[in-house]
């Protein structure tokens, strides 16, 4: 079997904290992985161990290559995209990709420079000083700047922040034709909907610590207890204290319910009559991935 990435016994700390717990998965040559998790649950430790960024304890291997023993081999078979906008605003656009293929000793490359920033819809800004860029712009030019080796590993650390939903659609149609081609994507993003409709695969990472990789289709056919939710939108009012332990999400005044059978339907219902609560509006769904997620995380 060949991996793009190989994650073997891998914990972090920051002094007293742990940041990565003993993390073990393995990435095929190929896959498209969504990494889940909550802020803090040790997301950017990692990438940032793969990524030659942090010391750890244990072993990561990119394409072969020991991020450590083969530090450049390494480095040369990823491209990754932070969460933070790292870019020199004395540069334009142009330069700013042309300065980073020079780092990867790639020439020759201008066709496939616009091509990126084509499909990154920035080639109306490719003479453009990166300091009059807007946040999304800076975003995507990040994107721009981990493809510019054709890299067979890419890690997007919640790539489409502050990036709106019309070029969102294209970068992402961008992603999909890479990994169609044969490039490994690696994704975390807050917008499960992304990891819904794009990942083939799923590993949550929860306080430092990793779940066993699924395809997504396990992901969402685990079996917690009952496969629905209720939705309920209510008046004026917050859910029952006996109702509480159920919520697995809350928007304002709407909150979706776990439930455990079709007979707790009812007495859910039941308890707000008998409280006195008033419901706007109500849905009865199948769990989503959101819904999901919040459970396994025990939330």
């Amino acid at each position: 079997m060949s991996y793009a990435l190989e994650i073997e016994n891998v914990s972090k700390k920051y002094k007293d904290f742990v940041a990565l717990d003993n993390i073990n998965f393995k990435i095929e040559q190929g896959d498209f992985v969504g990494l889940l998790g909550v802020n803090g649950a040790g997301k950017t430790s990692l990438i940032f161990s793969i990524a030659g960024i942090n010391k750890f304890s244990g072993k990561i291997r990119v394409m072969g290559y020991d991020v450590v023993k083969d530090e450049i081999k390494a480095k040369l078979s990823m491209g990754i995209v932070p969460q933070e906008v790292a870019i020199d605003s004395f540069l334009t656009v142009h330069q700013t990709l042309k300065i980073q293929s020079g780092l990867y000793h790639v020439q020759n490359n201008e066709k496939w420079i616009d091509e990126i920033l084509e499909r990154l819809s920035l080639t109306d800004k490719k003479n453009t000083n990166t300091r009059a860029l807007s946040g999304g712009m800076k975003r995507r030019l990040m994107v721009a700047q981990a493809l510019v080796h054709k890299p067979p590993l890419i890690i997007l650390d919640e790539p489409t922040a502050g990036v709106d939903v019309e070029i969102r659609k294209n970068f992402w149609e961008f992603i999909t034709d890479l990994n169609h081609q044969g490039h490994t994507i690696l994704l975390t993003t807050h917008y499960l909907e992304e990891v819904d409709k794009l990942c083939q695969k799923i590993i949550v990472l929860n306080k430092g610590k990793a779940g066993k990789q699924q395809t997504k289709h396990e992901f969402m056919n685990q079996s917690f207890s009952f496969d629905k939710t209720l939705q309920v939108t209510l008046v004026n009012a917050t859910v029952p204290n006996e109702l509480k332990q159920k919520v697995l999400n809350q928007q304002q005044n709407t909150y979706i319910l776990e439930l455990a059978s079709d007979d707790d339907i009812i007495n859910i219902l039941n308890l707000f009559r008998q409280q006195n609560i008033k419901i706007e509006n109500i849905e009865i769904n199948h769990k989503s991935l959101e819904d999901i997620f919040m459970q396994h995380l025990g939330r």
